[in-house]
């Protein structure tokens, strides 16, 4: 059993921890609203910009000059994935979900025969896939210094994703993440950015144009030379800022839960205390009237 001195020691120390743990969640709450603003204001840009592409993909249907970024390089024998999670934890099951799904896909690809890279957005999808899937992650993105997430930071991992493209480092490339629902309920969603799948998207379906026939100037091609490495680039962006209204509701909602859970610990722990403390007290009584009694 516990002595009196060991009991005072772990409560104070589990209330230092929910001091931190309350701290962490007020932080959390604090930067959740201006990271979930960012994620659902990016959306409404995604969203459209996918529905242009899935426009102008039906004109480029069946064209022999249409993009490989579009069209695809005609196999499917390397799939690149690129995982991205947060920098760091505390933040209950976000950064293994995520590591999770990307996981399964890769163990599915490998039973299909196929080859698997991973590229590692953040530390804790690389300390997640490294035990299994150590030998074919090919880099990790380190964005801890990166206070907030802007576009030129997504604008460096896709055009490392498209120079391994033109390179001919693979052929398929998803993109792994967690979409912001609410402070409890982050969804891990795989997508396919190349070859682009727009005109399959649940959010980008063609624009109603009325029955008007729109001429494109330039031509669709040029259009789509610049628009699909930009659009690689936008579901990045979106992707990085969904993770980070993601990792702050969920870090809020695990540092809420640990609070809780000190608090219940503390009283459990104050009650075991009081009842030694008494019965040691008791027993001391005990022993002194016994004493005087014997006298």
């Amino acid at each position: 059993m516990a002595s009196l001195k060991d009991l005072r020691n772990r409560i104070a120390s589990v209330k230092a921890t929910q001091k931190i743990t309350r701290a962490m969640q007020m932080v959390a709450a604090a930067k959740l609203r201006r990271a979930q603003e960012a994620a659902i204001a990016a959306r409404p840009y995604s969203q459209r910009m996918a529905a242009v592409l899935a426009n102008l993909s039906q004109a480029m249907e069946g064209r022999d000059d249409a993009s490989p970024l579009m069209a695809g390089t005609g196999k499917s024998d390397t799939h690149l994935l690129v995982v991205c999670t947060a920098e760091r934890g505390l933040c209950g099951g976000f950064n293994s979900s995520i590591a999770k799904l990307a996981r399964e896909h890769a163990d599915n690809l490998i039973g299909e025969g196929k080859t698997v890279k991973i590229l590692c957005v953040g530390k804790k999808g690389f300390d997640a896939l490294k035990r299994l899937h150590g030998n074919r992650i090919i880099d990790t993105v380190d964005l801890r210094g990166v206070r907030h997430v802007g576009f030129a930071d997504a604008q460096r991992i896709a055009g490392r994703v498209l120079e391994m493209f033109d390179n001919g480092e693979f052929d398929v490339c998803t993109l792994f993440y967690s979409e912001f629902k609410s402070v409890i309920s982050q969804i891990p969603t795989a997508q396919q950015i190349i070859p682009s799948q727009v005109e399959t998207a649940e959010d980008a379906e063609p624009l109603d144009l009325g029955g008007a026939i729109y001429d494109y100037e330039p031509d669709e091609t040029e259009i789509l030379e610049t628009l699909l490495p930009r659009n690689i680039a936008v579901q990045v962006f979106r992707a990085l800022l969904e993770n980070a209204a993601s990792e702050q509701g969920a870090r809020m909602s695990a540092m809420d839960n640990a609070t809780r859970n000190a608090g219940e610990m503390i009283d459990k722990l104050t009650l075991n205390y009081n009842r030694q403390r008494q019965a040691q007290i008791t027993k001391e009584l005990i022993e002194i009237i016994s004493g005087a009694e014997a006298l």
